[in-house]
């Protein structure tokens, strides 16, 4: 499930799912179609990927329809429905920071400005946004005259660096970092250390996701710590162009063991 004519901002989404649609064709018999459609051609087939397929703010009703008729019919979909981050909305940003977790400071309203560090600019974003649509950077005296309804309130962090964790099936794959906090999606190679390793791993088993692809995306701070800023578990942007061929070669063979593994399983009532 892709929207090859999805434009997304400093990426080519169509690009990355052409190239993995004809090396999974390898294995599989591969056919793409539109989120639109999918829900009225997911029974002909053993398992549906959701790649990428853009926000689905943008075609909210069908894709309500989609998962409520996968979960109905217990429909094998990759990534599994469970997701309790993205898939779900922002919320568990708010949540996770209440329970202490390393994420970026997060609150659900002015009301509760007092629970972060003071900051000279905030960031604000919808609870249900994605691509950073919706997303405004204000300063303390704007911040009073927002409609904070479904909206997040973050400080914005001095970083020196963001950085991304690949998942498949809660195992790592591979890691990017952007050198320049300005060119989000200018990539390089990142070589983890093990505390960076069991950072994104807790986020991982936080998650309990058992099929799918997760992105943990984190920031390392002005004083050396890292933080999570998103935990992207629905339809997650490879980057699959900014690694060596050895390791996409090696990722398309691990998500074609997990598809594999999946299609195996039976379904619930046969």
């Amino acid at each position: 499930m892709t929207d090859l004519s999805y434009e997304a901002r400093g990426r080519r989404y169509c690009d990355e799912d052409i190239y993995l649609s004809s090396q999974l064709r390898e294995a599989f018999d591969v056919a793409l179609c539109h989120p639109r459609d999918a829900q009225a051609l997911m029974d002909r087939f053993d398992v549906v990927l959701v790649r990428n397929s853009g926000p689905v703010i943008y075609y909210p009703e069908q894709y309500r329809a989609f998962r409520d008729h996968a979960l109905a019919t217990g429909a094998r979909v990759f990534n599994e429905l469970t997701g309790k981050a993205d898939m779900a909305g922002k919320q568990y940003l708010v949540d996770l920071c209440r329970a202490g977790y390393p994420v970026v400071p997060t609150v659900e309203g002015v009301d509760d400005l007092d629970r972060l560090p003071q900051s000279d600019a905030y960031v604000v974003k919808p609870k249900f946004g994605a691509d950073s649509v919706g997303l405004r950077i204000l300063d303390p005296t704007q911040l009073r005259g927002i409609d904070d309804r479904d909206v997040l309130i973050q400080p914005h962090v001095a970083i020196d660096y963001e950085v991304s964790f690949y998942f498949i099936d809660r195992t790592f794959e591979y890691a990017l970092y952007t050198p320049d906090p300005a060119q989000r999606w200018q990539l390089r190679a990142y070589e983890p250390t093990q505390a960076d390793l069991d950072f994104a791993q807790r986020f991982i088993d936080w998650n309990g996701m058992r099929h799918g692809i997760q992105r943990v995306d984190a920031c390392r701070t002005a004083e050396g710590t890292l933080l999570l800023v998103e935990l992207e578990d629905l339809n997650p942007y490879l980057s699959l162009d900014s690694i060596s061929e050895q390791r996409r070669l090696r990722f398309v063979r691990q998500l074609t063991g997990a598809l594999s593994e999946l299609a195996a399983t039976d379904l619930p009532g046969r």
